[in-house]
């Protein structure tokens, strides 16, 4: 069989430890996953999880330089623990979540915020302030058998060496297991798949120039700089 267009790359990450790579399906985020950001955002944290999606040709390798996006003047970091499935299922259980958890890494939901806030406020969707190009940073994945099932610990972020946002996962108001429970009842979930988790408060812009490192504590560090 032929294609009639050129084929591309399929999209994938370092696997730390390892010359393999983790093949990336399909990008699952949470919106407002921790209840300050919520506030911050002017959400209710009590409301139940909600998704939204980027292409897996959004991802960024660690390392790299990103260049500042068309379209918008308010470009903002939100760092995130990322979950990435290794088994498939559907109304998977909560108690059964972590044994479709292949391994962890650390990434960005970067986002065109201004083009997100348009869309928010007319009730259209938020793909082109989400999901557009080069758009989720990602560092390499360290398997769930090295590091184990990362429930507690810092989340942090700093811009030009300054922290701009601190938290802790375990302050997630859906926790990793229950966010894959929770999709896996809306979409059957597949290997490759990453889940992005949500961001802790203190989300903000950046510019052209700036170097961005996340850290999540027992995972990694991702760096990228703003090109």
């Amino acid at each position: 069989m032929s294609f009639v267009v050129p084929t591309w790359e399929l999209p994938s990450l370092p696997v730390a430890g390892s010359a393999d790579r983790f093949p990336v399906r399909r990008i699952y985020c949470i919106g407002r996953n921790y209840a300050a950001h919520a506030r911050e955002m002017g959400a209710d944290e009590r409301d139940p999880p909600f998704f939204f999606m980027k292409p897996a040709d959004a991802i960024v390798q660690n390392g790299s330089i990103v260049p500042y996006p068309v379209a918008t003047e308010d470009y903002h970091y939100e760092g995130e623990l990322v979950a990435a499935i290794g088994k498939g299922g559907v109304n998977i259980s909560v108690e059964d979540a972590n044994d479709h958890v292949y391994g962890y890494g650390v990434g960005l939901d970067m986002t065109r915020r201004d083009l997100q806030m348009v869309a928010r406020n007319m009730g259209r969707p938020w793909d082109m302030g989400k999901g557009f190009d080069q758009s989720a940073p990602c560092s390499e994945i360290y398997p769930a058998s090295s590091i184990g099932h990362p429930a507690g610990g810092a989340i942090w972020l700093t811009v030009n060496g300054e922290t701009k946002q601190t938290g802790d996962i375990a302050d997630m108001i859906w926790n990793t297991p229950e966010s894959i429970s929770y999709l896996s009842g809306l979409v059957r979930l597949e290997p490759g798949d990453l889940i992005f988790t949500g961001t802790p408060e203190g989300v903000g812009a950046v510019v052209t120039g700036d170097a961005i490192v996340v850290h999540v504590d027992g995972v990694c560090d991702l760096t990228i700089k703003i090109g």
